[in-house]
């Protein structure tokens, strides 16, 4: 298995934490040396360990934000 590298540029915040203190965050994360996309995965509480996430372009991300914009809750 290779190893992955990343660079969290930006931290928007968590969406939950789990009885372990792993945090469900969305970030703006740059993969492998790439162009920073947003991302949405679990985190331990260090950031050495993470869960399995979605990886969303911005034109995703807003697309992903109209849809939750029509939900009435």
């Amino acid at each position: 298995m290779s190893n992955i590298k990343f660079d969290i540029i930006e931290s928007y915040g968590p969406l939950s934490e789990s009885a372990k203190g792993w945090k469900k965050e969305l970030s703006l994360i740059s993969w492998n040396g790439r162009d920073p996309k947003y991302d949405i995965r679990d985190w331990d509480p260090d950031h050495e360990k993470m869960g399995k996430g979605i990886t969303l372009s911005k034109e995703e991300l807003v697309a992903l934000k109209e849809l939750l914009n029509k939900i009435d809750l």
